[in-house]
C-alpha cells in the first residue's frame, strides 16, 4: 500500500515506479534534483551513467542526455524561456541547456576550482535561482565557499556576497537558492540551520530558524503570495513540509519575510529519487510534487558533499 504523507490540503501520496526507466538506465546514483517544464515533463539529474533523465508526466522515459558532460550534477532551475539550468559541483561550473540538452553557456571553469574558501568563483557551486524579471542569476556556491555570487544571464559577474561563520549574511554550506516575485533572495544556510533572506543585492533583511539543515527550496510561481516548501535533512522525517511565506510591516514599516512552518506538512518521496538534497519540483498544471529525496537519511553535521 502507498504511504500517504502530510495532513489536511498538503497531502502526497508516494508514487512507487514512477519513473519507468529502460533497461541499462536504473538509476544507480543519487538524483542530485529534479524540474519540470511547462509540458509537465520532468527533468531528473542524477549522479548515474546518463546524468540527465527525462519523464513525461506519466513516467514514461523520454529520453536522456548529458553523458559526458556533467561530473557530479547538483542542482537543477527550470528558466521561464524553456530552457534549464544545472549546477555542478564537482566540476565547479553552472551550465545554460536547452530542453534537449545543447549547452548554451557555461559559467566558471571545468575542472578548475577557485581557491577554497577564497569567495571566488567557484569551489564546488550548488545551486542557481533566476530574478523574477529573469534579469539576474544567483548562485549559491556553498561547499567550498560560503558566498552568493550575483550574474547577468550572459555569464557577466555583477557582485557577490557572504563569507564562513554564523552572524547574519555569512554562511555554512550555502546549499540552495530561490527568488520570490519581489526580488528578493532566499538561502538554505544549511549547517547554521535557517534560510536567510536577502534583497537582490545581497543586503540582509531575515532568517528563518528552528529548522534542521534545510537543503532544499521551492517557491511557488504564479502569485504574489507563493508558497515556500523547505525539505530538511532530518534523523527522523527529512522533510517537515511546508514553511508559509508572509509578509508584514515592522513599526519601522518595512517589509519583512517570516515564516510559519506547518508541522507535519510533507512532500511525497518516491524511492527512485534518492539524495540527501532534498530538492522538489511542483508540475506547473497540477498539484504533484516530484521530490529528489528520501526519508530517513541519517547524516552527520560535518561538511559532507551532499
Amino acid at each position: 500500500m502507498s504511504v500517504i504523507l502530510g495532513k489536511d490540503t498538503f497531502r502526497y501520496q508516494v508514487a512507487d515506479g514512477w519513473a519507468k526507466l529502460p533497461p541499462g538506465y536504473e538509476f544507480n546514483a543519487d538524483v542530485a534534483a529534479v524540474g519540470v517544464d511547462k509540458d509537465d515533463n520532468a527533468y531528473a539529474f542524477n549522479r548515474g551513467k546518463h546524468p540527465m533523465c527525462v519523464f513525461d508526466r506519466k513516467g514514461n522515459f523520454l529520453r536522456s542526455w548529458g553523458e559526458g558532460i556533467f561530473v557530479r550534477p547538483h542542482g537543477v532551475h527550470m528558466a521561464p524561456d524553456d530552457t534549464i539550468w544545472l549546477t555542478d559541483d564537482g566540476d565547479h561550473t553552472v551550465r545554460h541547456c536547452t530542453l534537449d540538452g545543447k549547452v548554451l553557456l557555461t559559467i566558471g571553469i571545468p575542472g578548475k576550482p577557485a581557491p577554497y574558501m577564497s569567495g571566488e568563483p567557484f569551489h564546488r557551486c550548488t545551486h542557481t535561482a533566476l530574478s523574477p524579471q529573469a534579469d539576474y542569476l544567483y548562485i549559491s556556491d556553498g561547499y567550498g565557499n560560503s558566498r552568493v555570487h550575483k550574474y547577468t544571464p550572459d555569464g557577466k559577474r555583477v557582485m557577490s556576497w557572504g563569507e564562513p561563520g554564523t552572524d547574519p549574511g555569512q554562511f555554512n554550506i550555502a546549499h540552495n537558492i530561490c527568488c520570490d516575485p519581489d526580488g528578493w533572495v532566499y538561502v538554505a544556510d544549511r549547517e547554521n540551520h535557517r534560510v536567510q533572506v536577502f534583497d537582490g543585492n545581497g543586503k540582509y533583511e531575515a532568517q528563518w530558524n528552528n529548522m534542521h539543515r534545510p537543503s532544499g527550496l521551492y517557491m511557488e510561481s504564479g502569485t504574489k503570495t507563493p508558497r515556500f516548501y523547505i525539505g530538511e535533512i532530518r534523523r527522523v522525517n527529512c522533510w517537515r513540509g511546508s514553511a508559509m511565506r508572509t509578509q508584514v510591516s515592522t513599526s519601522a514599516s518595512s517589509s519583512r519575510r517570516t515564516a510559519s512552518p506547518s508541522m507535519g506538512t510533507a512532500t511525497s518521496m518516491s524511492a527512485k529519487y534518492r539524495s540527501p538534497i532534498g530538492d522538489a519540483a511542483f508540475a506547473p498544471k497540477a498539484r504533484n510534487c516530484r521530490p529528489a529525496s528520501e526519508a530517513c537519511r541519517n547524516w552527520s553535521g560535518s561538511r559532507e558533499d551532499a
